[in-house]
Order: C-alpha cells, then sequence, then structure tokens
C-alpha cells in the first residue's frame, strides 16, 4: 500500500497544532494582520501567509523553528515590514514569524560604547532611549526599521559615508539556526583573530541561514555641533563633481545627499521645501567640534562654489534640519505623489566614487531615451544613488520600467559597481548575481545554505538564484 506524505497544509497545521501550547496568545490567522504581513514596501510582490506567529525572546524563536525544521514548513521573519525587494513576501503555506514584540536593550556599557539589543527594537526608539547617555546609533537607513532587519539587509543610509554601514557597526548577533538551535557570534571587543567571521556571515544573509534575535551595535558619540547647509546647482555634473571632490580630498563630512532637478521638484511640492528651486541640490550635514565643523564647512563651500554651486543656505536650528534630512527620506513617497495611479520601482547601484559621474550621465541618458519620467538622487558620498522609476501600473509599463533598470545596473556592473548599495536582494534583484558574482562565487553561497538550511526553510526563494545544488 502506498503512503502518502503529507501535504503542505497537513504539515503546516500540525506545526501550529504542537506549537499552541506554549504561543497561543502570540498567533494570529487574522485577515488584517495576515494582509500585513503579505509584503513590504515598494515591491508589489504580495502572498499571505498562513499563520503570524509573534516572538517574544529567542527561546520562542528557536521553539517554532525546531518545529518548522521537523515538518519543512517555510518561515520568514519579520520585523517592521520596511525592505524594499521583497524580502518578508512569504512563499504557500508559510509562516510569518513577527519579532516587533522584542524590543528590549538587554544591556548597555556606555563607558565601551557599546550595547546589546533585542532584533526588533527600531534605531529611532533606541536612540531616544540612550540619549541621556551622550552616545547614538548612526545607522539611518530612513525608515522605522528594525534593527534585526537592519542586519539582515546589511542597511546604511544617509550617514554612512562617515560611519559606515551596519557590517562595520555590529559587533556580535544572536542567532537562531534552522534547527532551532541557538548561536551566539562575536562579542563584545573591538577586534578578534579567531574562528570564521560568523557575525558577517549572518549580517545581509536576509533571513536565508538564520533568525537573528539580539544584536550587539557599536555606538558613538553624540557630536558637539550639526550644521546642515544646501547647494543648489544648474548642472548634474557640476553637483556630482563636489561630492566626489569632498570624498578625495577626506573631508570627514557626516553626510552628502544628492536630489537631480526632477526630485527636487517632487520633494518641493510633497515636503513643503519653501525657498528652494526645482535645481539639482547637494544636501550636507557637518559634525563635531565647532573648529572641526567651521574647518569642515570652509572647505567644502570652497569646493562647491568652485564647481558652480550657486551658494549656501544654512539650515541652522534642529528643526530647520529635522525639515531637511526629513524631506530627503520622504524622497519616495513625493515621487509617488506625482502620479499616484502610477507604480514606482527603485534602483540602488553603487560604484567606485571615481566612476560616480560617468554613472551617472549615462543613465541620465537612459532615462531619456526611455520617456518616463525617474527622479535620481542617492547617497553621493559612498558612491550610491537610486532611480526612482514611475511607470503605468500595467504589466507593459512594469516592462518599461525594468528594461531601464536592466540598462542602470548593466552600467554599474561594468563599471566595478553592485546591483544594490544597501536595499539587499530579496526577489527583486536575483537576475543580476550570477553576472555580479560568478557561478564560482555563487556556488559557495549555496553550499553554505544547504548545509546551514538543509530543508530550505528560511526565506526560501530570496537573495539566492536557482542553480545546479540550489532549487530555492
Amino acid at each position: 500500500m502506498t503512503v502518502l506524505s503529507p501535504s503542505a497544509e497537513e504539515r503546516l497545521q500540525t506545526v501550529l497544532s504542537r506549537l499552541h501550547p506554549r504561543l497561543e496568545n502570540q498567533i494570529s490567522t487574522a485577515s488584517s494582520v495576515l494582509e500585513e504581513h503579505s509584503h513590504g514596501e515598494a515591491m508589489d510582490a504580495a502572498r499571505l501567509p498562513a499563520a503570524v506567529i509573534f516572538a517574544e525572546n529567542t527561546e520562542d524563536v528557536s521553539a517554532v523553528l525546531k518545529e518548522c525544521h521537523v515538518a519543512r514548513v517555510p518561515v520568514v521573519a519579520f520585523g517592521a515590514g520596511t525592505s524594499v525587494e521583497g524580502h518578508v513576501t512569504p512563499p504557500e503555506h508559510a509562516i510569518s514569524l513577527d519579532l516587533s514584540r522584542m524590543t528590549a536593550i538587554v544591556e548597555l556599557n556606555a563607558e565601551d560604547l557599546d550595547c546589546r539589543v533585542q532584533a526588533g527594537l527600531t534605531r529611532q526608539s533606541l536612540n531616544t532611549q540612550i540619549r541621556d547617555t551622550g552616545l547614538f546609533f548612526p545607522v539611518d537607513p530612513g525608515g522605522e526599521a528594525t534593527v534585526g532587519g537592519m542586519c539582515a539587509t546589511r542597511a546604511s543610509g544617509t550617514a554612512a559615508v562617515r560611519y559606515g554601514t551596519m557590517k562595520e557597526n555590529v559587533l556580535g548577533l544572536t542567532v537562531v539556526l534552522a534547527t532551532g538551535e541557538i548561536i551566539r557570534t562575536g562579542g563584545r571587543v573591538r577586534k578578534s583573530s579567531t574562528g570564521y567571521d560568523l557575525t558577517s556571515l549572518f549580517v545581509g544573509s536576509e533571513g536565508t541561514l538564520g533568525i537573528i534575535t539580539e544584536v550587539q551595535l557599536r555606538l558613538h558619540g553624540r557630536p558637539d555641533t550639526l550644521s546642515a547647509a544646501v547647494c543648489q546647482f544648474e548642472n548634474l555634473h557640476d553637483a556630482i563633481q563636489t561630492a566626489m571632490e569632498i570624498i578625495q580630498c577626506g573631508i570627514p563630512i557626516n553626510r552628502v545627499e544628492l536630489m537631480d532637478s526632477v526630485q527636487m521638484e517632487a520633494s518641493i511640492r510633497f515636503s513643503k521645501l519653501e525657498g528652494f528651486l526645482p535645481l539639482t541640490t547637494l544636501f550636507f550635514e557637518f559634525a563635531g567640534a565647532p573648529a572641526a565643523v567651521q574647518e569642515q564647512v570652509s572647505a567644502t563651500e570652497e569646493l562647491a562654489l568652485a564647481n558652480n554651486g550657486l551658494g549656501f543656505a544654512w539650515a541652522e536650528s534642529a528643526e530647520d534640519r529635522a525639515r531637511l534630512w526629513k524631506a530627503r527620506h520622504d524622497a519616495f513617497w513625493a515621487a509617488k505623489a506625482l502620479d499616484p495611479t502610477a507604480r514606482v520601482i527603485s534602483t540602488d547601484c553603487i560604484v567606485p566614487i571615481s566612476r560616480l559621474g560617468e554613472l551617472i550621465e549615462g543613465v541620465s541618458k537612459d532615462i531619456a531615451a526611455s520617456g518616463l519620467k525617474a527622479p535620481l538622487l542617492g547617497h553621493v558620498g559612498d558612491g550610491n544613488f537610486h532611480t526612482l522609476i514611475i511607470t503605468e501600473h500595467t504589466p507593459e509599463g512594469y516592462e518599461r520600467a525594468l528594461d531601464l533598470d536592466r540598462k542602470i545596473v548593466g552600467r554599474a556592473l561594468a563599471l566595478d559597481g553592485s546591483c544594490s548599495g544597501e536595499h539587499g536582494v530579496g526577489m527583486g534583484k536575483l537576475e543580476f548575481l550570477a553576472t555580479e558574482h560568478g557561478e564560482g562565487a555563487l556556488s559557495v553561497m549555496r553550499a553554505l545554505k544547504n548545509t546551514m538550511d538543509p530543508h530550505h526553510i528560511l526565506n526560501p526563494g530570496k537573495l539566492l538564484p536557482n542553480g545546479p545544488v540550489y532549487r530555492g
């Protein structure tokens, strides 16, 4: 007699029934909760999970993964849902494991400039809670992101030019493996030459090798002085040249952000940026001791004016600075507001700083040839920029946008760059991985995945394209 294996639905129900005694009040199948966990931001791909489980500690995560590993039920970790490449979209018959209730600061070591936090804590909440220590956590991707999600996508943002990305600011992790085993990587020391660097392995793994539940973070002293300024340019090339020269001259600027004329026009409308023209614009922030800030300002202003900058407008108060940076962080929604019925697709290319001008000038030609409206902005201090491609919300419009996206990525890869500087791969960038990394490197990545997650239950279909030893 042939005995049929349990169906995916049957395996899922077995897992939920076994977890029910422990997690009864933390399991939800309410339609509104399932909808909230069906997708992230920006990317349209969505699918309802079969259930959402709200973890409250590392042991909860371990209990869920133990059962899912045995029953071969897929699990997708969920934090704030702010990722933009489809990272949190679940496959069929999957559990969405929500870590947003894990918000504790486990330990704070102000004298050593580090802390340990649970993965569901947001960076904004962390900085609010530690404000009185004179310290802060600088990585700023813009959204209300959780620390665990920022680790999973190796996030960076506007302050990376000075403080680095999550990779440079994570000292250690607590991770639950696919089998439910709990491990700790790294530690509190600033350097170590022992063993494999497992912390770096998990940072950027997008929940495909394990689920991060605690993070040991570097903290930094709050600067004595903060100053922000805006400089506008009639020519995109001049603005990019200014940003490149700032970095090449070694000016320790806090942030330098670009908006082209199309994005600036959208942001003036959406964010009420009164007093500015719809011209290519650089946003600057300077930080440090008063004398050091003045030195940074003088050097930057000299470079900008030498490249035909139209003069500096200063944001003196904390409120004015917050307004400028909020406008920068709201750029996607400003672009979306140009046509609320349209679809907006964000690119995320990065190249060596010396190639940035060549890349953006080429991309500008591609945008003009496409006939699409595509505002351009970015973290030009580290060679990273985004094009917000606005297109009709139709299959044909989507294909036109993807065609432009592929041309932009092709240019970046040809200039020794990457298809993603900070958004990650998810589902949206899978097609570019073979070109960027080569099949040899991908085969090593697939071998790691197969070893650490042999049943492929952890966020399947993300980060790694299918290949000879990996089906996704």
